[in-house]
């Protein structure tokens, strides 16, 4: 990787006041929900206020025209086809709408691999029991070598019966950058089809979706373009738009009109909901880029840059291996801690740890824990956000430290 100015990742590459992050507490869990500026939450507020004021006006006469304003600018962003894109509330609701429009039949298999988000992994199974078909899950090992070693487990399990693979683009509890282009050229060559889960790419990697030209792609726009939350995108390649529908079906289904595909009208309209984060986008994309000299490139390799410097200094600190080279590594990094005493899964809220828990509680830190392969075995991973700097890390390791050497 190249060398970065030392100085962008020993102190915040921004004014972390730009967010509404609680000043208390050292927040390196970007990777989760992400963090929203004031300013797009308050240019947010402004679109609701004239929603409210006249919603008719709003709603009916001007919103389409106003959503395909956003989706002209985030696919440019993303270097895809606005026809192609449409707004979704997050990445798992993409998940589900192409999984559940698709037509598997019995003996049917859809390949994944133990890296996969749960969510989506559940999706999978659900969409998988009502057709009788299966899910297949390579095991793709952690500690990882290289691109050649993931790309090796989950082909190794591509069968005759195989119709799809589901993959993360940047996995969640192990935050390794899978190579999902050579993934999408090998499945071709077997006319198997590819999801690529893109929860957390937009934003911290460059991402072309013309070049990918995967099947089905889909991302958050709330995580690394820190939008508002419930903004996100579905891409899906021209041949399959007629075939690919959401999960709620509204006035778009029987619509006459000609002058749009069905999947633009069906998408654009799923019943009546907040549309101000998907209209705050394009002002997310602006306002970050404006944020950093040299805008958006020097924004994801600055924080790339912090994560790896970040993850580099706590396996040393702790003296643990390394989970992966750095070409596998994005703005977030994760390695392999020591067990959890909790003798069973945590019961609080979506997910939770006891580790995690103590971390915050204790160090006034928040970082996310994660169960890998058979409970309690984990992963810790960290996010690298402009309002991050190096000693904030730092803190972290001495506090794992403490808490491996006193066993909590």
């Amino acid at each position: 990787m190249e060398k970065i100015n030392e100085k962008l990742i020993t102190r915040p590459a921004v004014d972390p006041d730009v967010w509404a992050l609680d000043k208390n507490i050292i927040f390196l869990n970007h990777g989760s929900f992400g963090s929203c500026p004031k300013a797009i939450l308050e240019h947010q507020n402004q679109l609701r206020v004239q929603m409210e004021r006249e919603p008719i006006q709003f709603l009916v006469r001007k919103l389409e025209n106003l959503l395909d304003e956003a989706r002209v600018k985030l696919a440019a962003f993303l270097n895809g086809e606005p026809n192609s894109l449409v707004f979704v509330p997050n990445a798992t609701y993409g998940v589900n709408c192409v999984l559940n429009s698709l037509r598997f039949s019995e003996g049917d298999e859809i390949l994944i691999t133990n890296h996969e988000y749960n969510a989506c992994r559940n999706v999978a199974y659900f969409v998988a029991e009502k057709r009788g078909a299966k899910v297949v899950s390579a095991t793709v090992p952690f500690p990882v070598r290289d691109e050649n070693e993931i790309i090796g487990s989950i082909f190794s399990h591509l069968t005759e019966r195989t119709r799809l693979i589901m993959v993360d683009h940047i996995t969640s509890p192990t935050a390794l950058v899978f190579p999902v282009e050579r993934i999408i050229q090998k499945a071709k060559q077997y006319g198997v089809l590819v999801l690529v889960d893109g929860a957390h790419t937009a934003g911290m990697l460059p991402l072309d979706l013309k070049r990918l030209d995967a099947d089905f792609y889909t991302g958050n726009c709330h995580k690394w373009l820190c939008s508002p939350k419930g903004s996100a995108f579905l891409y899906v390649k021209e041949k399959w738009v007629d075939t690919i529908r959401p999960v709620a079906i509204s006035h778009g289904a029987n619509s006459p009109r000609k002058d749009r595909s069905r999947y633009l009208l069906e998408f654009g309209w799923t019943g009546t909901f907040d549309p101000t984060a998907y209209l705050s986008v394009p002002r997310s994309i602006d306002y970050l880029g404006s944020l950093v000299q040299g805008g958006w490139e020097m924004i994801m390799h600055r924080n790339r840059a912090l994560a790896i410097a970040a993850r580099d200094l706590i396996c040393n600190y702790l003296e643990i291996e390394l989970a992966a080279p750095d070409g596998l590594i994005g703005s977030m990094a994760a390695f392999k801690i020591w067990d959890s005493p909790a003798k069973e899964p945590p019961k609080i809220g979506l997910y939770s740890d006891v580790l995690q828990n103590i971390i915050l509680e204790r160090y006034k830190i928040e970082v996310p824990v994660f169960p890998w392969e058979d409970f309690p075995h984990q992963t810790l991973r960290i996010s690298a956000q402009l309002y991050n700097n190096l000693e904030q890390y730092e803190i972290l390791a001495k506090a794992l430290k403490e808490l491996r050497d006193k066993k909590f």
